[in-house]
């Protein structure tokens, strides 16, 4: 049966989290709009009005920075289900207090209120993405995070719709009403958040240490254990910052650049998310449930690529004033700049959910709260960057809104480019991701057998050149692939072997050097705790069958006995580049273009007890009678 992502929500070990975190940001987002409404309807002067715009996003995130090595530590150290209900129940006292700035239209009291907010938050960041790892399994994170997203997307812009129209709705009775409905929503998110089913701490026995100075590099040094999440934390930090830059602008930009009236601000706003839940919520669908980061080198350069088209779509000022969102629609250009907008939403999604599940399978369980928690510091630091960049540039520098669009985008592209390059990884996947898609339709089960840390030894069949890329495309864990050296040197193959850390291997009677190093190289990696893939076949079958494995694999396990993965690929040999076509017709485009290819993964065996003999039996019980 297919797996459907939506599914999730229909189950008790995800939907009350879900819903607790959606009630949170539309409720956040509803009380900071209100606090605007509010200033419209006391009539203060615009310059009064600029100072409380300006300082409360800084009395937002500035618990960020004060307390979030802290709210690492005891996302950690307590239970999550339980830390959940302690910062909704948190929600509650804040909002009762919002509630009597509001009924006394006291601003103190709402910025007060506004930066206990703040604080809530950061206790919440943490503990909102380590608890999904605890519920969902390794197949699901690209999914949850998806939907998470989505949802996280969808309640901030209806929240601040909702909360944006209490006072222009509800007129004198609008205090009232405001401290109602923020007191109604964390109320209700309370009672939703005690349905989650119990999550245990990642580090129950970890001591406080309550000065957030050392703590705070202590957690940042976490995030940069690894070079892959590390780049992934810095991935998620700049897109925050992308984020940051686009929405601050939209409001002029709709103002001055489409001739909106200000419902136009809120349009292009619920444009760019939506297309962030769509692209968000195709991301488990294009990573064939694995946690793909192939997808974050295609979100990042769509990005740039439709932010210079919004660039290039309306580059001055709009000829027409005061349009709302109807006569915007019917007005020239207007579905460039719409399609552009929701272009750069989706591959954001792109972007950054694979981060987001990156981040949680490849961090240690017992740290993860706190690396989240480090990345929740140097995400504070790119908001914050990114805003006084926006005025810096636009007031010492002049730039048009047209013009910072342009600049983020060329910027974006060099960032993507820079992160790639610390990290070939991604690039390859990318690349492996792109053929192998293109080229077939992949069915994959049973990989989530597959250890998410440890050394572990893969043994499948050998059927075609593209045999490593599409088991890379089937597994969200590196792998180091063992092949034969003269297919490892295949020209522009090659280089994705080599970024992908592959070993050639030839046989004794070839070069006795290479297959030295080879088993060299092999045993250094399981004593790494590395994931080694080996084709004990030794060749490509060139009858379809499988052939006998050779006792190399018996060598490996006799020096380091670990755990052994058997796989086999279903369907190849009737595709491209299996050798049942000549050489030239493997040049043509192959009959079976696109061909349905099946990888399947059995449970792990112990390294000590398995044989050549017991695993070719056991692949070829995986493949059956589909070559």
């Amino acid at each position: 049966m297919a797996h459907n992502q939506f599914a999730l929500l229909t189950q008790r070990r995800f939907l009350p989290f879900f819903l607790t975190q959606a009630f949170g940001a539309f409720n956040d987002n509803v009380y900071r709009q209100a606090i605007i409404g509010l200033l419209f309807y006391l009539g203060v002067d615009d310059a009064q009005r600029t100072l409380y715009t300006n300082l409360a996003p800084a009395l937002f995130i500035l618990p960020y920075f004060l307390f979030s090595a802290t709210a690492g530590q005891i996302a950690e150290k307590l239970e999550k289900h339980k830390l959940i209900r302690i910062t909704t129940s948190m929600e509650i006292a804040i909002m009762s207090l919002a509630a009597v700035g509001f009924l006394t239209q006291s601003m103190t009291i709402l910025l007060i209120a506004l930066f206990c907010t703040g604080l809530q938050s950061t206790l919440f960041g943490p503990v909102k993405y380590s608890i999904l790892p605890s519920v969902l399994k390794p197949e699901e994170l690209t999914g949850g995070n998806g939907l998470v997203e989505m949802g996280t997307s969808i309640a901030i812009l209806t929240g601040m719709i909702f909360g944006g129209l209490i006072f222009t709705l509800a007129g004198a009775h609008g205090p009232v009403v405001a401290a109602t409905a923020i007191i109604a929503l964390a109320v209700t998110g309370n009672l939703v958040s005690r349905l989650i089913p119990r999550a245990d701490a990642g580090e129950p026995d970890l001591k406080i240490n309550w000065n957030p100075i050392p703590e705070s590099v202590k957690i940042m040094r976490m995030t940069r254990r690894q070079p892959a999440v590390r780049n992934s934390v810095l991935g998620v930090s700049w897109f925050w910052f992308v984020g940051t830059v686009l929405t601050s602008q939209l409001p002029g930009y709709a103002l001055t650049n489409l001739g909106g009236d200000p419902t136009l601000y809120i349009f292009a706003l619920a444009l760019f998310s939506i297309g962030t839940g769509v692209g968000s919520m195709l991301c488990e669908r294009l990573s064939a449930r694995t946690v793909e980061i192939g997808l974050v080198p295609l979100g990042a350069f769509g990005i740039s690529a439709f932010m210079i088209d919004l660039y290039f779509a309306r580059t001055g000022a709009a000829t027409a004033t005061g349009l709302n969102v109807s006569a915007f629609v019917h007005s020239a250009g207007s579905w460039r700049i719409m399609i552009d907008l929701v272009g750069i939403g989706m591959f954001a999604g792109f972007f950054v959910v694979p981060l987001f599940a990156l981040i949680q399978n490849r961090s240690p369980k017992n740290e993860l709260s706190r690396v989240i928690a480090g990345m929740n510091i140097q995400n504070a630091a790119f908001i914050v960057l990114a805003a006084v960049l926006g005025v810096v540039v636009q007031r010492f520098f002049h730039w048009t809104i047209p013009q910072v669009f342009l600049a983020l985008a060329i910027a974006n592209a060099i960032v993507a480019i820079y992160i790639f390059t610390l990290v070939p990884e991604f690039l390859m996947r990318f690349l492996s991701w792109v053929l192998v898609r293109a080229l077939y339709r992949l069915r994959v089960s049973g990989t989530e057998r597959i250890p998410d840390e440890g050394a572990g030894l893969i043994v499948c069949n050998h059927v075609s050149y593209m045999d490593p890329l599409i088991l890379s495309a089937s597994i969200s864990r590196p792998m180091r692939f063992v092949m034969y050296y003269k297919i490892f040197n295949i020209p522009v193959m090659s280089w994705i072997f080599r970024t992908a850390k592959a070993i050639p291997i030839a046989s004794a009677k070839e070069d006795p050097e290479v297959m030295r190093r080879a088993f060299e190289e092999i045993e250094a990696a399981l004593a790494d705790g590395q994931l080694v893939g080996i084709f004990p076949e030794g060749a490509l079958t060139k009858d379809g069958e499988i052939a006998p494995f050779k006792t190399g694999v018996e060598r490996v396990l006799a020096k380091n006995p670990v755990p052994v993965i058997p796989m086999a690929l279903r369907g190849m040999w009737s595709s491209m580049w299996s050798k049942r076509d000549s050489r030239l017709a493997r040049m043509r485009v192959p009959r079976r273009f696109r061909a349905q290819v099946e990888v399947i993964a059995d449970a792990p065996r112990d390294g000590a007890e398995a044989t050549a003999q017991s695993l070719e039996a056991q692949v070829r019980a995986l493949r059956g009678d589909q070559a």
